[in-house]
């Protein structure tokens, strides 16, 4: 019963929703813009982003750009996470 909670926790925290994951880690930075990070809601900073095409963004995510990190600051989310919490930015800015 103690192993099969511990599947179940780690699958629920496998699927974190991206506003959750904003809120928690990418807020501080993109509701500002600290460090040319382009802010929630910006349309034409997101645009000119989506010019190298959604993969490239999402790889930047994933693995850091410029004063970003990899992952930002969520080192314990999965690649689909942070998918997820971009898919969330974009959806926000436009």
């Amino acid at each position: 019963v103690v192993a099969r909670q511990a599947v179940v926790s780690r699958v629920a925290a496998a699927v974190r929703a991206g506003s959750s994951i904003y809120s928690s880690n990418c807020q501080g930075c993109h509701d500002y813009g600290v460090a040319g990070a382009p802010k929630m809601g910006d349309i034409a900073a997101w645009a000119d982003r989506l010019t190298k095409g959604i993969e490239t963004v999402y790889a930047n995510a994933i693995n850091g750009i410029g004063a970003m990190p990899a992952k930002g600051t969520c080192m314990d989310c999965s690649d689909d996470e942070i998918i997820a919490t971009i898919d969330y930015m974009l959806e926000n800015s436009q």
